[in-house]
């Protein structure tokens, strides 16, 4: 009989996860735009860890500083100092030009830019023809290397003027992607109103759609804007995962077999992992695991856990021979996959910490969630 216990599972999954950041291609934008537009707030407010307050970053120019964190996938290339000079103008948009070339002649995704957002502040009610100009200038030089250039209005206090400005801007034809108003983070009218921050997930969505296939991982590792994009990736290694388990399971699987399934699903785990951006341990990972599939020299889809879980899953029928069938082996992929989301969203949305993952209360919880997950399929 194979038998594998939770702590050697726990830390394989470790290991997957690990392997699985490591090997995630760097993401690299460009942030441009005027003095005082809020670039800084923006990116602490998209991205994990406080990104724009990790220091000064280095230096590139006078007029441009690279922003990186160790362990962050991600690279913010910040073009400082931006007014309306026609020098300063020109020397921006040559370092961003040139910085672009740069990473296409390296060759490697991990050196190349991807985007570029050109922020403008909304709250300004105004947008200088001299700063349409230059968007125009950039776009027109970069037809040839087609990064995909965002025009994100910033500090949109006023949802109506953003909509005014960003139909004004559609209609200059500027080659871009999309005009996006953002409101970055929460802001305090007086103490009985605030206005809500909106249109980030909407910037990370798009971001989404014009990045190459190769960055959509590391961008819903690193962001921080959007639980529906994390979800959205974490649930494709759901459904992946699933289809894998059922075909694993084609043949009926023995239990004392089923610790077959155990790649397929610390596959699983690691990528929906990675899509949160989340700094788990082991021992949260045991808790999880004993709190859904059983513990000690059990295997990760132990007899007896198998027993009554079938109990519970209509219209697979008998097992033959002590066996789990393709529809056993999928339903129960998928609701470990589908609570593991929904614990981590718990995480995400501040219902429960990092720490209360590996107590009681995070175990009791993982173990009502996969029940929940399974009772949907009767």
């Amino acid at each position: 009989m194979a038998t594998i216990n939770t702590d050697k599972i726990a830390q394989d999954a470790i290991d997957a996860i690990a392997e699985r950041i490591n090997n995630l291609n760097r993401l690299n934008i460009i942030v441009a735009g005027k003095t005082g537009v809020g670039k800084s707030t923006l990116i602490n407010a998209v991205f994990r860890d406080k990104l724009a307050q990790t220091g000064l970053g280095k230096p590139v120019t006078n007029h441009m500083r690279k922003i990186t964190k160790k362990d962050l996938p991600i690279s913010i290339y910040d073009t400082r100092g931006f007014e309306l000079g026609k020098d300063t103008q020109a020397q921006v948009k040559r370092k961003i030009l040139e910085t672009i070339h740069n990473g296409l002649a390296s060759k490697d995704i991990n050196e190349t830019i991807h985007c570029i957002w050109y922020c403008i502040n909304t709250a300004s009610n105004r947008v200088e023809p001299e700063e349409i100009q230059w968007i125009k200038e950039l776009s027109r030089d970069n037809q040839i290397t087609q990064v995909p250039i965002i025009i994100v209005l910033t500090q949109s206090f006023s949802k109506k003027n953003a909509q005014t400005l960003r139909q004004m801007l559609l209609n200059e034809n500027l080659d871009v992607v999309q005009v996006v108003p953002v409101l970055a983070v929460d802001y305090e009218i007086d103490d009985e109103y605030v206005l809500k921050a909106y249109g980030l997930d909407a910037l990370i969505h798009i971001m989404g759609e014009a990045l190459p296939e190769e960055l959509l991982e590391t961008l819903k590792n690193v962001q921080i804007a959007s639980l529906e994009e994390k979800k959205r990736l974490a649930q494709a290694a759901v459904a992946t995962a699933t289809v894998a388990a059922a075909s694993e399971g084609a043949v009926p699987i023995p239990f004392s077999d089923c610790a077959l399934l155990i790649p397929t699903q610390l596959t699983m785990i690691a990528a929906i992992t990675v899509a949160f951006g989340f700094d788990l341990n082991k021992s949260i990972l045991v808790g999880f695991i004993s709190s859904t599939l059983g513990t000690g020299g059990a295997t990760i889809l132990g007899r007896t856990v198998v027993s009554n879980l079938i109990k519970m899953i209509p219209g697979i029928g008998p097992i033959a021979g002590g066996a789990i069938s393709a529809g056993a082996a999928g339903i129960i992929t998928a609701a470990l996959g589908e609570a593991y989301i929904g614990i981590l969203t718990m995480v995400f949305n501040g219902e429960m910490s990092i720490d209360d993952l590996s107590s009681k209360k995070g175990r009791d919880e993982m173990n009502k969630l996969f029940q929940e997950e399974l009772s949907k399929k009767r």
